[in-house]
């Protein structure tokens, strides 16, 4: 009889193991990372400025560090919802693989969770943390050496080939690949991951048990993702995002340790106090004017610290109640790169030349594509909008929002008003205010040429946005109707009876003799749907942009580029036309030009160009602001023209 006992607990305490050891580990195993010193960033050469200047840390005491980063299983303990999410866009859909899309903010009450479940202090890495325990003792690129291994990537290089999806296939399993010298896995690459610091310079000085900055904008990520070139998974490498943006790159690790007692660097507040405060008093002007062009793009000095990259392009300007311009540009050596800023100048009251470029608005190894300015007289505030990627391409973008009530002197800091890394998202200069006081931002809804545009709508100030229409393709042709304007990059107008209007580049439409024109598109319902006809207008191609604006003065303004011709006894190039009745007909065109023989730089796709009698400008993007004077402010990627109503009507 005992014998009998003794089997058959035997066989459930054998079959206990195995069902015990089927199931995932439900806390994160982690790996004693002893104290010491180490040597922290690089020389920042290139786009990798912001990890100089080397200097040296101290981790004092030594910490426990997660093994693999935390799994949708263990997530999912804390929060159960968020299985919902597995599978999103094709990743992470299995118990053991990272666990993605979660914000700083999540990833800090896990943490919180965590500790009072296990009774022990659990919490995000510091930045210093990450990186020492990421080298394990080595200065090569990487914990292992200098060359990142054909068989650990996991689709590490840019995506832009594929112009719809994401690249939906499993790359996000842990334990994959080679373990480090401190137990670690997947420190380079899998997901990108968060950590305490908020993101800021480093500073020269030698330093024990940092912690990063005291406040900020970003906060750290490190080590790169699947989906990702190599050289942003090295060790030195820093990375940053909104604390609230979550997508399908991004997950973490934990540390089990105390928090570090060194106090947080001061950060120190961002306020240009060279911008004037004193309000402006517009002079009208009632004589026909056109000046020189200038330039607005201008390079920083050298040794500023300012990056400036070769490719200089998709502008936005607007006019500041304390008589400045305000224009903003990215500047970038590939449209598809990381390193991809927003920079800006200002032309003040009485000057003829721009100041020189400055950082505007960057979240760093992030792309940056698509930029608005607007200035709402109702609400007293300058409004800027931008696209900010997950990664390099600009065809998932998410909308940040910022705010100046002080002549961009000071800007609040950046809001997710469209959260999602979707389509759609792509921001074009062209903001305006309807008659019921909403705001209208129009938008790519796709990232390529014959994808159509769509409008978000904002009833609060530009707090909360709403999309109107849908993200597709459509039927663009004439008699037909869609959920998004036909041609992207669009300008939107508001008529006079309330309708929208709208015109762009691509999805062009022939005309009653076979003419292949520009698409105009109606919406009668503030942008859920639109109908299509031809316009009057030539179409335009790549490296153009138009700009489509009501007057101060009441007409509607279209601004765009004749069709290229190697006839250069045919006047070509920029022009202007107007509409006084709601865009059913229009003015001759008029070419941007006052005659002058001008031999000019118009940066960007457009290059050099002679402007005279015949012709304008032959490329460029476009976007305009008409100041309370009259004058209308327009600038190509590199130029500035200033002219007014009474010259285009000469």
């Amino acid at each position: 009889m005992n014998n009998l006992k003794y089997l058959v607990w035997s066989v459930f305490l054998t079959s206990s193991f195995h069902i015990y050891a089927k199931t995932p580990d439900l806390v994160p195993e982690t790996a004693e990372i002893p104290a010491g010193f180490f040597y922290m960033g690089s020389n920042g050469l290139g786009y990798d400025y912001d990890e100089a200047p080397i200097h040296r840390v101290e981790i004092t005491q030594p910490f426990r560090m997660g093994v693999t980063e935390v799994t949708n299983i263990q997530y999912e303990q804390f929060d159960p919802s968020h299985k919902q999410l597995r599978g999103k866009y094709g990743f992470s859909k299995e118990d053991d693989e990272a666990v993605v899309f979660v914000s700083w903010y999540e990833a800090m009450a896990y943490c919180r969770w965590l500790s009072e479940k296990e009774g022990k202090t659990y919490r995000l890495p510091t930045e210093a943390e990450w990186e020492y325990a990421a080298r394990a003792g080595n200065y090569y690129a990487y914990s292992w050496g200098g060359v990142f291994p054909d068989n650990m990537k996991k689709n590490n290089f840019d995506t832009h080939h594929n112009n719809t999806t994401f690249e939906s296939v499993d790359l996000h399993s842990v334990r994959n690949g080679r373990r480090q010298a401190y137990g670690l896995y997947d420190i380079h690459g899998n997901v990108e991951e968060w950590c305490l610091d908020w993101y800021g310079p480093y500073l020269p000085d030698n330093q024990t048990d940092p912690t990063g900055y005291e406040d900020g904008e970003f906060k750290v990520t490190r080590g790169g993702s699947h989906s990702t070139p190599v050289e942003f998974l090295r060790s030195a490498n820093r990375s940053a995002m909104l604390p609230e943006d979550k997508h399908y790159l991004t997950g973490f690790r934990v540390v089990q340790a105390d928090y570090p007692q060194s106090t947080p660097i001061e950060r120190i507040a961002q306020s240009d106090k060279s911008i004037s405060q004193e309000p402006y008093v517009w002079q009208k002007v009632d004589t026909a004017v056109f000046m020189d062009p200038i330039e607005f793009v201008r390079p920083p000095k050298c040794g500023s610290g300012v990056p400036f990259y070769k490719h200089n392009h998709q502008p936005a300007i607007t006019w500041c109640p304390n008589g400045d311009l305000l224009a903003i540009w990215f500047s970038t050596d590939s449209e598809f790169g990381r390193e991809m800023t927003v920079l800006s100048s200002r032309l003040t009251p009485g000057t003829n030349q721009w100041q020189r470029a400055k950082e505007f608005y960057k979240v760093p190894d992030r792309n940056m594509t698509g930029a608005a300015l607007f200035y709402d007289e109702r609400n007293k505030t300058l409004i800027h909008m931008n696209g900010v990627e997950a990664a390099g391409w600009w065809r998932n973008l998410a909308v940040v929002m910022r705010k100046s009530q002080d002549n961009g002197a000071t800007w609040t800091k950046g809001k997710l008003v469209l959260p999602e890394h979707t389509l759609g998202h792509q921001i074009i200069a062209g903001t305006f205010c309807t008659s019921d006081g909403t705001l209208v931002q129009v938008c790519d809804a796709m990232p390529f040429m014959e994808g159509g545009s769509i409008i978000h709508t904002s009833d609060d100030g530009g707090e909360t946005w709403r999309t109107r229409g849908e993200v597709a393709k459509g039927d663009f042709a004439a008699g037909k109707t869609g959920s998004s304007i036909a041609g992207i990059h669009a300008g939107v107008v508001e008529l006079k009876n309330g309708n929208l209007l709208a015109l762009g580049r691509g999805n062009n439409i022939r005309d009653k003799e076979g003419i292949e024109r520009m698409p105009v598109s109606i919406s009668k319902d503030g942008g859920e749907t639109w109908s299509y006809s031809a316009s009057a207008f030539p179409p335009i191609r790549g490296g153009q942009r138009l700009v489509l604006k009501r007057l101060n003065e009441g007409p509607i303004l279209l601004i765009s580029f004749t069709p290229v011709s190697k006839d250069n006894s045919k006047p070509q190039g920029m022009y202007a036309s107007l509409s006084y009745d709601e865009g059913k007909t229009w003015t001759p065109k008029k070419f941007i030009s006052d005659g002058k023989h001008r031999f000019l730089d118009g940066g960007a796709w457009t290059g050099h160009f002679i402007m005279d009698a015949l012709h304008a400008e032959p490329k460029g993007y476009l976007a305009a602001t008409q100041t309370p004077d009259g004058i209308i402010h327009l600038i190509s990627s590199k130029n500035h023209y200033r002219f007014n109503l009474q010259w285009l009507e000469q």
